[in-house]
């Protein structure tokens, strides 16, 4: 016995149908297609249009605004006339001897000489000699000097200064006193009051060398005592 299809599963009743859609959808299809590609064909005609027309306008406008150079200005030529004239002054000759001039002032010339300068030589101060410089009337007479010269500081008094002030000086070939400075002070302007005391003293005996008068340096112990 044959089997039958059913008129529903035949599906050669429905081709040309199935056919018709597909030519409809195809056609649907390309007119859109055309219809988009033309928009944006003209869509970019329009916008380099814009473009092209904004270009010249801006060409145009700087054409414009660039003023001409001004034109050179020639400087002026002046002319000054010069007249020429004839030197017809006479000059004399001058004569002029060298060799006069030369001689007066050989003549005039005296060399000045210029004095020289004596040098000075310090003569040498002795140390330790054979006889020792002495203060007039001995060593007693010099004590009692600086006791009666002596003038007590008022502020080594208030703040009860007491001691030796060593002062050094030297003791001229003629018996004066030279360069008199403190060796060691105490203080309170003793220092400075051995010293006055040390210049104001008189004449020494000068001290000598193998019977020559020398200039010897001299220490001295000077004593400030308060009673």
């Amino acid at each position: 016995m044959e089997a039958k299809k059913s008129p529903r599963a035949d599906l050669e009743n429905k081709k040309g149908m199935y056919l018709e859609i597909g030519l409809i959808v195809i056609l649907v299809a390309s007119l859109v297609a055309f219809n988009l590609k033309s928009y944006d064909i003209q869509q970019t005609e329009v916008v380099q249009r814009e473009a092209v027309d904004e270009l010249e306008d801006l060409l145009i406008q700087t054409k414009e605004d660039t003023p001409p150079p001004p034109p050179e200005q020639q400087p002026e030529v002046v002319v000054t006339d010069i007249n020429v004239v004839e030197n017809t002054a006479e000059v004399e000759d001058i004569h002029v001897d060298a060799s006069d001039d030369a001689n007066k002032a050989q003549e005039e010339f005296v060399p000045v000489e210029v004095p020289q300068e004596e040098t000075v030589v310090e003569e040498e101060i002795f140390t330790v000699v054979e006889n020792e410089p002495e203060f007039p009337g001995g060593m007693e007479a010099l004590y009692k000097y600086l006791g009666e010269s002596i003038k007590y500081p008022q502020v080594a008094k208030e703040n009860n200064i007491t001691g030796k002030v060593y002062v050094t000086f030297v003791v001229e070939k003629d018996g004066s006193i030279a360069n008199p400075r403190v060796l060691r002070d105490i203080g309170g302007g003793c220092g400075q009051e051995a010293i006055r005391v040390v210049k104001a003293m008189p004449k020494w005996k000068p001290g000598k060398q193998r019977g020559k008068a020398v200039r010897v340096q001299f220490n001295l112990p000077v004593s400030f005592n308060l009673q």
